[in-house]
């Protein structure tokens, strides 16, 4: 069972928070994050991505870049955009995009849980990113990105999430610029933040991770040998119950034929796939069939009985991986995705009218995907497996600034 808990938060006055909060520091580059900064002088993207404020050419992995970002961070707090709570406490934290909502709750997970194996993972990590988030993390003394897991839903938790988000209105309530709509509750009552706490001890096994795992992985390496009640063994998450989540397709542009003709590729196709022309784009709509977009045509993939992968073996059965087995790899060259050249992944939440116009920019060809399902993720990490690379794409991404947890 996990160990989660209440903590004493770092955050934005709820005047102040909408301005505080940012996108997470890895989805932007250093001109999308200069454009954002200078929206909002207390944004944290100026401890997250320092670089907005060195000049051009300074490493960002370099200590001048972890110097800027200690003094931006210190420089938020003197101006009281980021403020210490008296008590510890939990934050029920809702996310609307469009029609999906999903609300979890901001806690303190233990790195502790990470090396046992209790926080679960389903990707390999890459030492350069793990050591600069390391180092970011220890020059700012604070995990600033809370870490995004996902949990098997607990009736218990369900109801206290129910009853918190019941009881009042959320204390910070804005909608972004990207148009969705963030709303946090604290949560100090001990009555209540006990009974969080109890439960996760209790009734929640393990904690998945969906999105963070360089993050976690440097949170370990921070907290390595930290006591249970030492705040440097504990970092920032919001944990989800798996019922609350959206998982999107992330599709596959291959930037060439690897010699074939687009007629020679459509038989070759079709030794594994029924095919079908499409009249117009649209979504795959079940596991095992692929949307696929060449040379000005949408066509409907449907795999094959023969061609089947072995429904027990969790890696295997995701449809990223049948097509990478049936397609990239044998027809297209692309050997290994996470090193291959002429690739380029889309996430779903950029809509096939993207996935088109990346395949129509390269001469190339476009994969939609089916979704992999939440329960294929858990199952995997349950198996100590990794998924292959671009597997899910999860949305809303989560603000980082309306909580921090410090050390």
């Amino acid at each position: 069972m996990v160990d989660f808990r209440a903590f004493r938060a770092l955050r934005p006055p709820k005047a102040k928070a909408a301005e505080v909060a940012c996108v997470p520091y890895d989805v932007v580059n250093t001109a999308e994050a200069k454009a954002l900064a200078a929206k909002s002088p207390l944004s944290l993207l100026r401890v997250t991505r320092p670089d907005v404020d060195l000049p051009a050419g300074v490493d960002m992995h370099g200590p001048a870049a972890y110097a800027q970002a200690k003094a931006a961070f210190d420089d938020l707090i003197a101006q009281k955009a980021l403020v210490r709570d008296d008590a510890p406490g939990f934050f029920v934290y809702a996310q609307t995009m469009g029609d999906h909502h999903q609300v979890g709750i901001v806690g303190a997970a233990s790195a502790a849980d990470y090396e046992a194996g209790r926080i679960k993972k389903h990707e390999f990590t890459r030492p350069d990113k793990e050591d600069d988030r390391t180092r970011h993390v220890t020059a700012v003394g604070a995990h600033l990105g809370p870490v995004f897991v996902a949990f098997k839903a607990v009736d218990s938790i369900d109801a206290i999430i129910k009853s918190v988000c019941e009881g009042a209105a959320p204390e910070v309530d804005f909608i972004a610029e990207d148009g969705i709509r963030h709303a946090l509750w604290p949560v100090f009552d001990p009555a209540v933040t006990d009974a969080l706490q109890t439960a996760f001890k209790t009734e929640v096994p393990a904690l998945y991770i969906a999105d963070g795992h360089h993050r976690t992985a440097a949170a370990a390496r921070v907290g390595k040998g930290a006591g249970p009640d030492d705040a440097r063994g504990r970092f920032l998450t919001v944990a989800f119950p798996d019922t609350a989540l959206k998982i999107l397709p992330y599709n596959r542009v291959v930037h060439s034929l690897n010699g074939h003709s687009p007629e020679a590729f459509l038989d070759a196709i079709e030794q594994d796939w029924d095919l079908e022309p499409l009249p117009e784009a649209a979504e795959p709509t079940a596991p095992l069939s692929v949307s696929m977009y060449l040379d000005g045509q949408w066509y409907g993939l449907a795999l094959k009985d023969a061609a089947k992968p072995d429904p027990t073996d969790p890696v295997a059965r995701l449809d990223v991986s049948v097509v990478q087995n049936r397609i990239l790899a044998p027809l297209l060259g692309i050997a290994d995705p996470r090193t291959a050249k002429g690739i380029s992944f889309v996430g779903g939440i950029r809509g096939l009218g993207q996935l088109q116009k990346t395949a129509d920019e390269n001469g190339g060809v476009a994969f939609a995907l089916h979704p992999t399902s939440l329960q294929d993720l858990m199952d995997i990490a349950d198996a100590g497996e990794v998924m292959p690379p671009k597997s899910t794409w999860f949305e809303p991404k989560l603000r980082s600034g309306l909580v921090i947890s410090t050390f």
